[in-house]
């Protein structure tokens, strides 16, 4: 008996007449049979990378779907860009509510919701209300983590744009103190509570949607998109406030133009929902949830393991806080109340720090992709200590350029650090928890940083009367966030698809 290897087989290939079918033509002269494929079979969409088609995880007709095999591909350009659009246009409604809200604050709220008081003490209640809101984003954080983590990053990012937005329209129809006297202020703060409770949600799962989508080698570049919605809602806040006292006297904004900027908001909002709709879940979790491995309470399997990487991360990225709320919020006070400067001319410093710095994110995202992400962050905090003196030295010169360009200087160093902390806070954490870590390491950093910032720096001029003792409140920051983010692993070369 002959084995298979002893036979000719192209004698016998040439000797048996085999049907031909679709899928097979025969070569012309040799008696070959070649079979060839179509150019796209009709179940390729389907076929990844991986193991054989013998392999049980491979085998098309097993009823268990793999992990492995449900890995999304890599978003092309195109897809990559419009999932980016949808979490700067949503973060960029966030921080615009968030922000219009500090604005306000600083320029019109003491008089309107705490009248009573002198002006220095009304500006010291009204930031107090500001600040309540970080309290609030770290509830936030892990109640929008645990669902995020349980069901999945895109339904809590539509959900807390909701909330966010239907919240700062209310703040809009709110009555004065004069006509409905302690409830004006009190439904502020629950309005501002509920504000926090969104945002705590919002910002995390954003950057997710662009961090988990991206590129392995641009996840930095994708990351800083999101934050471009920082000063983007920023840039905005003050943009409304610009016109409304440019448009009309300073007892129509207090009466009532105060009101707009917080109206218009639902409009931003429709077009964050709008543009949200229409993008995926990420793979990363789509991944967890197809094999049925989410936590079941992602908070205590987050505490469990993570707890120091979420306390050095919050640490870590505290001075952003600091040195953005220095310039956005303490800024226009000290800037119209002490030293003179209009409100036009504050707004207008503002602005153009702002620009600036929507165009310095993404530079110093795609520079941590190329040498890592803690010498950018690490440098960028440096920078924020080395320029508090000369911020404050320009200011104080009363002149407009000189003011600029200090402000010019601190969100330069602000941009370096913050443009990769998103990515970096991200890829320390497993995708089964990744949603609450990253959500509460940052809105930690908020009430370290930006929430204390406006109370300490106010309190701080009121009893020195000079801008030093704050530059060196921006020092101390810079140095506690320098030490915290020197404890953390560097994180560039992450597997985001680790589900631990």
């Amino acid at each position: 008996m002959q084995t298979i290897s002893n036979i000719d087989w192209r004698a016998a290939a040439t000797s048996t007449r085999v049907p031909r079918r679709a899928g097979t033509t025969t070569g012309q002269g040799s008696g070959h049979i070649r079979r060839y494929w179509p150019r796209r079979a009709p179940w390729s969409r389907w076929m990844l990378p991986g193991p054989t088609r013998q392999s049980p995880e491979a085998d098309p007709m097993n009823d268990h779907v793999p992990v492995r095999a449900t890995a999304a591909r890599a978003p092309q350009p195109r897809s990559m860009r419009k999932i980016a659009f949808a979490s700067v246009i949503g973060t960029t409604v966030e921080w615009y509510d968030l922000f219009v809200f500090g604005t306000a604050s600083a320029l019109v709220f003491n008089k309107v919701f705490f009248p009573s008081f002198d002006p220095l003490a009304g500006t010291l209640l009204a930031f107090g209300t500001f600040a309540s809101a970080y309290l609030a984003r770290i509830v936030g954080a892990a109640l929008f983590g645990h669902f995020g983590d349980r069901l999945g990053r895109k339904s809590m990012l539509l959900t807390s744009l909701l909330i966010m937005g239907l919240a700062t329209f209310a703040i809009g129809l709110l009555p004065n103190y004069s006509v409905i006297g302690i409830w004006a202020p009190i439904l502020l703060l629950t309005l501002r509570l509920i504000q926090g409770l969104a945002l705590g949600g919002e910002w995390g799962g954003a950057v997710l949607m662009a961090v988990e989508h991206a590129p392995d080698n641009r996840r930095g570049l994708y990351g800083s998109w999101v934050q471009i919605g920082v000063p983007a809602g920023t840039l905005l806040a003050n943009f409304a406030f610009l016109i409304a006292n440019a448009l009309m006297s300073t007892e129509a904004l207090v009466s009532w133009g105060w009101r707009i900027p917080f109206l218009v908001s639902i409009l931003l909002v429709a077009v964050g929902l709008y543009v949200r709709l229409n993008t995926a879940e990420t793979p990363s979790f789509q991944k967890v949830k197809t094999a049925g491995a989410q936590a079941s309470v992602p908070f205590v399997a987050l505490m469990a393991k993570n707890w120091k990487r979420v306390v050095l991360g919050g640490v870590a990225t505290m001075s952003t806080g600091t040195s953005f709320n220095l310039i956005v919020a303490f800024g226009l006070t000290y800037g119209t109340q002490t030293l003179g400067f209009s409100r036009n001319e504050m707004l207008s410093i503002a602005l153009l720090s702002c620009g600036a710095c929507l165009l310095l994110l993404p530079a110093f995202g795609l520079l941590s992709d190329v040498i890592g992400r803690k010498p950018v962050i690490v440098g960028g905090i440096i920078a924020e200590a080395i320029v508090a003196f000369p911020l404050f030295w320009l200011m104080d010169t009363k002149v407009f350029s000189l003011a600029l360009v200090g402000y010019l200087l601190m969100m330069t160093a602000f941009a370096a650090n913050y443009g990769p902390i998103a990515t970096f806070l991200a890829e320390l954490f497993g995708t089964k928890v990744r949603y609450s870590g990253l959500s509460i390491s940052y809105m930690l950093s908020g009430v370290l940083g930006s929430a204390a910032t406006p109370i300490v720096t106010t309190a701080l001029l009121q009893a020195t009367g000079t801008g030093s003792s704050v530059a060196w409140y921006m020092i101390g920051s810079a140095a506690i966030s320098t030490i915290a983010l020197l404890m953390l692993v560097e994180t560039l070369k992450a597997d985001l698809a680790e589900a631990h």
